[in-house]
């Protein structure tokens, strides 16, 4: 349960961010000529388009830090992403422009958003939905920290249940932008965007917490012995010798 709660508050604060970033397709959406049924229809199918895609990313990455789980690394793979969270936050972002593989990750990038661009020519329930799917492909800093609590989890069905939890956490904010995007000036944009790494590094500083296994209630709670692989192979490797 405790994980869902993490899921849902990091969806819900962390939406907020979305103004900055993901949140101008949000509120370019053509929904305001429609009547308010189909525009109340058009704008779900956008956002579980987003969720959608969440919830895959979650699947996925919840089968890597299963992977890690099976061999007893669950609580180190919590620590060495919470550090390399915090260790992000300190890059520059002209150091990542620096990289080699930049210019081929926006041209990948830049054929979503063309992809998108088409979406939005089109205006019926299926091209909004598309909007949504492909929109949660674009990078975002707020997806990725979800992403990183999705491998911390060690499940796939967690994993995938996390980035859903995470995404419907984010619906309230992205459903209201859709309908208030003329009240939002840039300037309020720039200073909701600069409240986000504090939100990274606070999501950082949970995941080491949850991997030092302090016995803390929801923060960093006791993990149980799993058997885990490591642990099977140790057991019959004892009772061989005692055999």
């Amino acid at each position: 349960m405790g994980f869902l709660i993490a899921a849902i508050s990091l969806g819900f604060l962390g939406s907020f961010h979305c103004i900055g970033m993901c949140g101008p397709i949000a509120m370019a959406l053509p929904v305001h000529a429609l009547p308010l049924s189909k525009r109340i229809v058009s704008i779900f199918a956008y956002n579980f388009g987003r969720i959608i895609t969440y919830t895959i990313f979650g699947a996925l990455f919840g089968l890597i830090g299963q992977s890690f789980f099976l061999f007893g690394f669950q609580q180190k793979l919590s620590i060495v992403i919470g550090l390399l969270i915090l260790f992000g936050l300190f890059l520059s972002s002209r150091l990542i422009n620096k990289l080699q593989f930049h210019n081929k990750l926006y041209a990948v990038f830049n054929r979503l958003k063309n992809a998108i661009a088409k979406q939005f020519q089109k205006r019926n329930i299926k091209s909004f939905f598309s909007i949504g799917f492909l929109n949660g492909l674009l990078p975002c800093g707020l997806v990725y920290l979800g992403i990183a609590g999705a491998v911390s989890t060690g499940s796939v069905f967690k994993g995938a249940l996390f980035m859903m939890v995470f995404g419907l956490g984010t619906l309230p904010f992205m459903f209201a932008i859709s309908h208030t995007s003329h009240l939002i000036t840039s300037k309020t944009r720039t200073k909701i965007r600069k409240v986000m790494p504090l939100m990274i590094g606070v999501m950082a500083i949970l995941l080491v917490l949850r991997g030092l296994n302090l016995g803390i209630k929801y923060i960093s709670p006791s993990l149980t012995e799993e058997k885990t692989v490591s642990t099977v192979c140790k057991e019959k490797i004892n009772c061989c010798h005692k055999k």
